[in-house]
């Protein structure tokens, strides 16, 4: 399963934004964007003047890091999202948060979409009963999402149930439980990513 292995905090550094890729860490003196805000590289501190197309270019590349997805899989999204009925921009970030690690970590199950896909790929999820540990399996309203049996006696599930998350409303969870349930598919109003799609339609249109 092809994903993203570098250094994690440098694609913070190069967006110019905490993209929360790290969790908890994000939030400490420990975070490199906070230390050094400017790009990675030789010329990061150096003043560019950017294009439109750059612009487009970082929005896409914003959102590709957010939701942890190589450039062929993103595209694979694009090109759905265009066959669709609606905005194609919308429904671009629509099938991003209807990833399943995406849905985990809403749940609160993962201080970071990085930790949530790993444990889903771990197998410590069931989709309606049966078990599932692809991060991309695309979930639909009204599935129901549990961590499987053997896995709620683990530390690390026990202090997600005692801390849960605010859910976005198109998701319910009952922690005591280890449960989440889609409620409804996203609309953009519950996507609260700072990726403006328009940008990222206009990209792909050239």
């Amino acid at each position: 399963m092809a994903r993203y292995t570098g250094a994690t905090c440098r694609l913070c550094r190069r967006e110019g934004m905490k993209l929360f890729l790290k969790g908890d860490r994000c939030y400490t003196d420990k975070c490199a964007f906070a230390r050094r805000s400017y790009a990675p590289g030789q010329h990061g501190q150096s003043r560019k003047k950017i294009s439109n197309y750059g612009t487009q270019l970082r929005e896409k590349q914003k959102a590709k890091r957010i939701y942890g997805v190589l450039e062929g899989q993103f595209r694979t999204y694009y090109e759905k999202a265009e066959k669709m009925r609606g905005i194609t921009g919308e429904n671009l970030l629509k099938l991003l948060e209807l990833r399943l690690d995406n849905v985990t970590y809403r749940l609160g199950y993962g201080n970071s979409r990085v930790e949530a896909r790993q444990l889903v790929t771990h197998g410590h999820f069931l989709v309606n009963g049966k078990k599932v540990d692809i991060p991309s399996y695309k979930v639909s309203a009204n599935d129901v999402i549990t961590v499987c049996e053997k896995s709620k006696s683990k530390e690390k599930f026990k202090v997600f149930a005692e801390n849960p998350k605010t859910l976005p409303k198109w998701l319910q969870s009952n922690p005591e439980n280890f449960e989440g349930k889609v409620i409804s598919e996203p609309t953009r109003e519950d996507i609260d990513v700072p990726v403006n799609e328009t940008l990222i339609v206009e990209l792909y249109s050239k």
